[in-house]
């Protein structure tokens, strides 16, 4: 049975959605071809798990896409998956180079699948991120939109969700054991 939603949740859940926030408009501002958008939600799938790690992800894709980017709002369903996805491989992972590889490929394949399909079919290739430069450049190829767009992306969240896990994971080193260990909010 899952226990109810206590303080220390939505005070986690306002910290992740903050952190995303923060981390996207870093990346908008200086065009990376990363996102920068899941560190709060690779954070708190962490410390409380799969079914947390799905709401950071919604509430700033819902802030951010009725603030400065439209687009955020209608990647929202991928950043659910991706918390979902994270909140068990953070639980499944070792502290090996590998497991952190495998655990990042992990959440990384679905979640890119999932968002080349919208990227493709609802914009056209076209998004607010750095890497569209990338997707335009390989849709002029016979590998065509979907699959430019599969390609850029798998890549471009590899990378994005390997320093974010790595950010995170140096986080949960350094935060007192009485946060991270409150994976049930007692």
């Amino acid at each position: 049975m899952r226990s109810k939603i206590t303080t220390y949740h939505l005070c986690m859940l306002a910290f992740a959605v903050v952190i995303n926030i923060i981390g996207s408009e870093i990346a908008l501002l200086l065009h990376l071809p990363i996102y920068l958008d899941s560190i709060g939600t690779f954070f708190i799938a962490a410390v409380c798990g799969p079914f947390y790690g799905m709401l950071p992800s919604l509430l700033s894709g819902i802030i951010f896409g009725m603030t400065s980017d439209v687009y955020a709002l209608y990647y929202a369903p991928v950043g659910m998956l991706l918390g979902f996805l994270s909140g068990i491989a953070w639980r499944k992972k070792k502290d090996t180079p590998w497991s952190f590889f495998i655990a990042a490929l992990a959440v990384t394949v679905p979640t890119s699948l999932v968002s080349s399909c919208i990227t493709a079919e609802i914009f056209g290739g076209i998004t607010s991120s750095g890497s569209t430069v990338l997707v335009q450049l390989l849709a002029k190829t016979p590998l065509g939109l979907t699959v430019s767009c599969f390609i850029v992306q798998i890549f471009t969240d590899l990378i994005d969700r390997i320093v974010g896990m790595l950010i995170v994971q140096g986080l949960l080193k350094r935060l007192p054991k009485g946060i991270v260990l409150k994976k049930d909010g007692h």
